[in-house]
């Protein structure tokens, strides 16, 4: 079975920084692209950003350099670096594989 477990969300204010973190079991992960979407406050999901097995990785404009995703194929993770956080990045993020599978998300919520 499938599981995808995010967790590292939080409150932050701008310009802080969080680290998600997404933990994969049910299938072998180091040969599965990975993404992030997230689905901000009465909006519709929006991908975030991708890393392939290989670990090329590719951004939605409004938050390259600023996010940083990245893998460990031994733990079966997947992660966010999220650096000078805006109060438009609030919203729920989640972790998602072909399938489609999703987690359940964790909530970012970036105000002063």
């Amino acid at each position: 079975e499938v599981q995808l477990v995010e967790s590292g969300g939080g409150l932050v204010q701008p310009g802080g920084s969080l680290r998600l973190s997404c933990s994969a079991s049910g299938f072998t992960f180091s040969t599965y692209t990975m993404h992030w979407v997230r689905q901000a406050p009465g909006k519709g999901l929006e991908w975030v950003s991708t890393i392939a097995s290989g670990g090329s990785n590719r951004y939605v404009d409004s938050v390259k350099g600023r996010f940083t995703i990245s893998r460990d194929n031994a733990k079966n993770t997947l992660y966010l670096q999220m650096n000078n956080l805006k109060p438009e990045d609030t919203a729920v993020y989640y972790c998602a594989k072909s399938g489609p599978y999703w987690g359940q998300g964790t909530q970012v919520t970036v105000s002063s």
